[in-house]
């Protein structure tokens, strides 16, 4: 359904914000309620030539004329409101190319990106897609500089994926305000916390539950491209079962959560409850 309404974001001036939906982002000044200035529009004059939407937008927590919006082909886009009052070329595009053999009917399904934060230095970019999170830096567009594989193990569940619309499920992401690691939501009320300082191996997977039981799984890193202090890695956590060893149950999916920005505190919502974790 077009025209949806995504979200409101605060930018660091406190003047101004945006809102945005499947098709523009809007810019509006916090003194004036009955105007707004459009600054994205994806609306092609015939909506039989839509090909893509807004997916996610956020503003740069340090710069307010930067900001960045997803879209549901799995790119990430960077603007400056400083070059044009209608932002239709970006100043930096960040996707990652798709490997030669590997697309299916799922490929733009799985790609679009769901979520997307800056981390609180405003370098990087974090986002989530159906199959993974992945960290980009704002200063390097040739691809991400870290992958965490989310819900590889699903890759040959996609077919019923998409049968019962779980396909189509939407997890937001978060990071720590030190920025050294990341977390996400998945199903029966799990969510996964990864390390993503230079050489972790940290991949923790956590129940939403008020008796949560907790696992900690391990696995190497396979370093494949350094760029200055972080190194491009790719980790992957095989989880069949959930965190008490029973199927997992797509209808239970922590969709929402949020990282405190000073306190290493996550909060989560699980069905009709908030739970909140402090390590």
């Amino acid at each position: 359904l077009l025209g949806l309404f995504l979200s409101l974001i605060l930018p660091s001036d406190g003047e101004t914000f945006i809102s945005a939906d499947d098709l523009r982002i809007n810019l509006w000044n916090l003194e004036i309620s009955n105007q707004s200035f459009n600054i994205v529009d994806l609306k092609p004059a015939n909506m039989e030539d839509l090909t893509e939407v807004i997916t996610s937008a956020e503003f740069h927590p340090a710069h307010c004329n930067m900001l960045a919006y997803s879209s549901s082909k799995g790119s990430i886009r960077l603007i400056d409101l400083r070059q044009s009052a209608l932002c239709d070329s970006h100043a930096k595009l960040f996707e990652e190319p798709e490997a030669p053999g590997s697309r299916s009917f799922f490929t733009e399904i799985i790609a679009s990106i769901s979520d997307i934060k800056f981390a609180k230095d405003g370098r990087y970019i974090l986002s989530r897609d159906y199959m993974t999170l992945k960290l980009w830096d704002i200063n390097m567009d040739s691809g991400p500089v870290a992958t965490f594989q989310v819900h590889e193990y699903l890759r040959p569940k996609l077919c019923d994926l998409y049968e019962n619309d779980s396909i189509f499920d939407k997890f937001e992401c978060c990071l720590s305000g030190d920025g050294l690691r990341v977390a996400t939501g998945s199903y029966s009320n799990l969510f996964r916390v990864f390390g993503c300082a230079p050489g972790s191996t940290e991949a923790t997977t956590l129940e939403a539950s008020k008796n949560p039981m907790r696992r900690q799984v391990q696995t190497p890193s396979r370093p494949s491209r350094s760029l200055n202090s972080i190194t491009r890695v790719v980790r992957q956590e095989t989880l069949g079962v959930d965190a008490n060893g029973n199927s997992l149950d797509f209808t239970t999916k922590l969709l929402h959560l949020a990282w405190h920005p000073t306190e290493n505190l996550i909060a989560c919502v699980a069905a009709n409850s908030l739970y909140m974790y402090y390590a």
